[in-house]
């Protein structure tokens, strides 16, 4: 066994009926392999494996996660990645609830598995998944470490004022009613990578990320450390979404019960999956969106619309909650892949120092950049988001501590 497979970690990002991976080295950022396996549990599942600069595609039926990550191994080793042979330092796995329980890197045992489970009630989409991702791996790597990362651990110390939901307080504490935020790796990732090219120091960048994908969030980071986050105790609250809507009047909950007599169950399904950009427009596909667009599609330009005001809505709030900026960034696929989003965001505020370069905008570079005139206040960046990386990095961390 080689140096750099003793180094590699594989990466394991366990959604409903998907299966994402990586095996890569954390020291080196080196990717040795790659992939997804999608549409679990039907018949007409597939998978997709990049190594080097080959891609092998299978379609065959899948039965659960099991299954997936075994096809996973196999693929490994046909493509000359045997996990069994050449070892992994770590298993590390996106999850995305940790509550008030977990806000630093873990190492999975049993316990660990139990309370995941419990926490489902916060996230009943992704923690359920998550978990059957991690069992799955523990039972086809039993002597590997396996390491959970939260999604939730960076915001885990937000300033009370920004973290206490305004309803009676021994509610909120007997439910863990408070909020989370979400795509924290991401964050904080971002932000580190922001204060690399402004070349400071993080403890000296107050900055803005806006993480834009399917599910979108913000972050306002003063000295490294977030301060505010638009997601709340679920990822339903914030930004407006491809499938949930953000922030929502709570009225509207109990006025759908009323008054369109849907159970908690529909409602909870109408917000997760069927509004945000797809409620407004039809679509949750950005380019598709834009399309439409162009094509004079009136309900989708008012959903962009509805998309970039709620932006500039946060940009705003925490503009004034950090007191002025250094640095906005944009990461995830939105975020890193339209330019016309990141224009519209920033419009007009050129009086507060925030402008964004035509050209510089406009490349379709895929490298991290500013693309604000140089000598403007505020540096407007596009920073390719990496939380493969940073869970690998942080798997190690904790292996690292158990030689």
């Amino acid at each position: 066994m080689g140096k750099a497979a003793r180094n590699r970690v594989l990466v394991i990002n366990s959604g409903s009926s998907s299966i994402k991976y990586q095996l890569l080295d954390p020291e080196s950022s080196v990717v040795a392999a790659s992939g997804i396996v999608e549409r679990i549990g039907e018949d007409d599942s597939a998978i997709e494996h990049r190594a080097e600069s080959s891609t092998t595609e299978r379609r065959v039926a899948i039965a659960d996660h099991t299954a997936g990550l075994r096809l996973v191994f196999e693929t490994f080793a046909a493509t000359g990645h045997d996990l069994e042979e050449e070892g992994v330092r770590a298993v590390g796995h996106r999850v995305v609830h940790g509550g008030e329980v977990f806000y630093r890197p873990t190492l999975i045992d049993d316990d660990v598995v139990a309370t995941i489970a419990d926490l489902a009630a916060l996230a009943p989409l992704h923690n359920p998944a998550n978990l059957a991702g991690i069992e799955s791996a523990r039972a086809l790597l039993p002597g590997v470490p396996q390491v959970a990362v939260f999604d939730t651990a960076f915001f885990h110390g937000l300033p009370a004022a920004a973290r206490t939901y305004a309803i009676d307080a021994k509610v909120a504490a007997a439910h863990g009613i408070r909020k989370y935020g979400f795509h924290g790796t991401s964050h904080e990732y971002v932000s580190g990578r922001v204060a690399e090219l402004l070349g400071r120091d993080p403890s000296e960048v107050n900055q803005i990320v806006f993480h834009l994908g399917n599910g979108a969030s913000a972050s306002a980071i003063r000295g490294g450390r977030p301060v505010d986050t638009s997601m709340g105790l679920t990822p339903l609250e914030g930004l407006v979404m491809g499938t949930r809507p953000g922030d929502l009047d709570p009225g509207i909950v109990a006025h759908l019960a009323r008054s369109a007599h849907l159970d908690i169950d529909q409602i909870d399904t109408l917000l997760n999956r069927d509004s945000g950009l797809k409620g407004l427009s039809g679509v949750n596909d950005f380019r598709e969106l834009r399309r439409r667009i162009d094509s004079g599609d009136e309900a989708a330009r008012l959903a962009y619309e509805v998309y970039i005001h709620r932006l500039r809505r946060y940009l705003g709030a925490y503009l004034i909650e950090l007191g002025g900026v250094d640095a906005i960034t944009f990461t995830a696929g939105v975020g890193e892949n339209s330019p016309q989003v990141r224009a519209d965001a920033l419009a007009g505020l050129a009086r507060f120092g925030i402008e964004v370069d035509p050209a510089a905008n406009a490349t379709g570079d895929r490298t991290a950049r500013r693309i604000s005139p140089p000598d403007t206040p505020v540096a407007v960046l596009v920073v390719p988001t990496n939380e493969e990386l940073a869970i690998a990095r942080a798997a190690r961390r904790v292996v690292e501590r158990l030689d």
